[in-house]
Parts: C-alpha cells; sequence; structure tokens
C-alpha cells in the first residue's frame, strides 16, 4: 500500500489560491507548515472574549500613546494573518504589530514586526499550547499569550528557543489569574486588568 502524502503549500502557492478565489474567508483556512488547516470554529465565550480583549487593549495602548512624550505606535489586530518564514500563515486571535495600519497593506506582519500574539483557547487549548506555541517559537516570536478560558487563566510564554531534540518552545511560562493584571510587552505601563476577560460564564 502506497503512503499518502500530504500536499504542501509555499506561501506564494497558497496566497495564489487567495487571488484565484479557490479559498475565501468563508473556507476558515490557515497554513500551517505548508498544510492547509481547518480552523475550530468560534464558540460565544471565545467571540465574547476576543471582543472585551480588543477593546482594553485599544484603550489602554490609546492611553499610553496621549501620555508619552516618546510613543512607540502600535497597531491591534484581530483574526488577521501574519506571515511566518515556516510556510506559515495563521491567524492568531489578536496580535499587537509595530507602526500603523497603512504599514501592512504591501504584506502582512513579520514575525520582526510583532510585539505579542494572542490566542483565545477552549476548544483548542492543546493544539495552541502544543503547534501553535511551537510555531511561534520557531518563527522568534517573544511573547506568545494564551487566554485559557476553560482554566480561567493567562498564561505568558517567552523567550523563545530550540531544545537538544530541536523542538521548538519557550524558556519561561508565567501564570496570571483573573483577579491578577499583567504588563503589555513594549508598554510596560500598561496594565491589562484580566477580571474583564474570564466574566462569569466564559469557562466551557
Amino acid at each position: 500500500m502506497n503512503a499518502v502524502i500530504p500536499k504542501r503549500f509555499t506561501i506564494a502557492q497558497y496566497h495564489r489560491l487567495i487571488e484565484l478565489g479557490f479559498l475565501t474567508e468563508a473556507n476558515h483556512i490557515e497554513l500551517i507548515r505548508g498544510e492547509l488547516i481547518q480552523m475550530t470554529a468560534k464558540g460565544t465565550p471565545h467571540t465574547v472574549c476576543s471582543s472585551i480583549l480588543c477593546r482594553q487593549l485599544d484603550r489602554l495602548l490609546g492611553d499610553v500613546w496621549r501620555q508619552a512624550a516618546s510613543r512607540l505606535q502600535a497597531v491591534i489586530r484581530g483574526q488577521d494573518p501574519i506571515t511566518l518564514s515556516n510556510q506559515s500563515e495563521p491567524e492568531p486571535d489578536v496580535i499587537i504589530a509595530r507602526g500603523k495600519d497603512e504599514d501592512y497593506l504591501a504584506h502582512h506582519p513579520y514575525p520582526e514586526d510583532i510585539l505579542l500574539v494572542i490566542e483565545i483557547s477552549d476548544k483548542t487549548i492543546d493544539y495552541d499550547q502544543t503547534t501553535k506555541l511551537s510555531l511561534y517559537a520557531e518563527a522568534g516570536i517573544y511573547h506568545y499569550w494564551i487566554v485559557n478560558l476553560s482554566a480561567r487563566q493567562l498564561e505568558r510564554h517567552s523567550q523563545p528557543y530550540q531544545n537538544a531534540q530541536s523542538k521548538f518552545s519557550y524558556l519561561s511560562k508565567q501564570i496570571f489569574l483573573p483577579n491578577q493584571s499583567v504588563a503589555i510587552p513594549g508598554f510596560e505601563d500598561a496594565l491589562l486588568d484580566l477580571s474583564r476577560l474570564f466574566p462569569e460564564g466564559t469557562s466551557e
């Protein structure tokens, strides 16, 4: 019996499929290490948390920009693609990237543009703690957060590295609970109140 070998795509080929209309937003597909992966449908707790998180970040970073004499300009993007060198174009739930929206007309954010990647997890927690974590670490994304709705905690990963078995992960992992606040990378004076992200009813 012949082994089944999955078809792998480069990022350029993936973009071409989108341009030709073979893939649309309705397909809910992302490119992970050359494979087309069907994204899991988002439940209401996930959707509510994502909406609250984006509003919170927008308000917090807006306050920092208005108060700072020297401003690091950044843009908050929700469920939009980022382009990684390992033939991947995932669509994280939230990212904070340097610059302005207009800076990404020609291309999606690259790892060097990204200050923070956040995945909101309930049904996808195992995938986000393994495949996505390894993917982002390999790409050199320094800060990766998982909003773990089921456990009602935020997992803050930082310092990507490659171990002796050539696997990618993060050296540092910290857990934050709903009664705590966490500093936003690049904006350490901006503290995200986690109690807003875990209202009653968000666990599944």
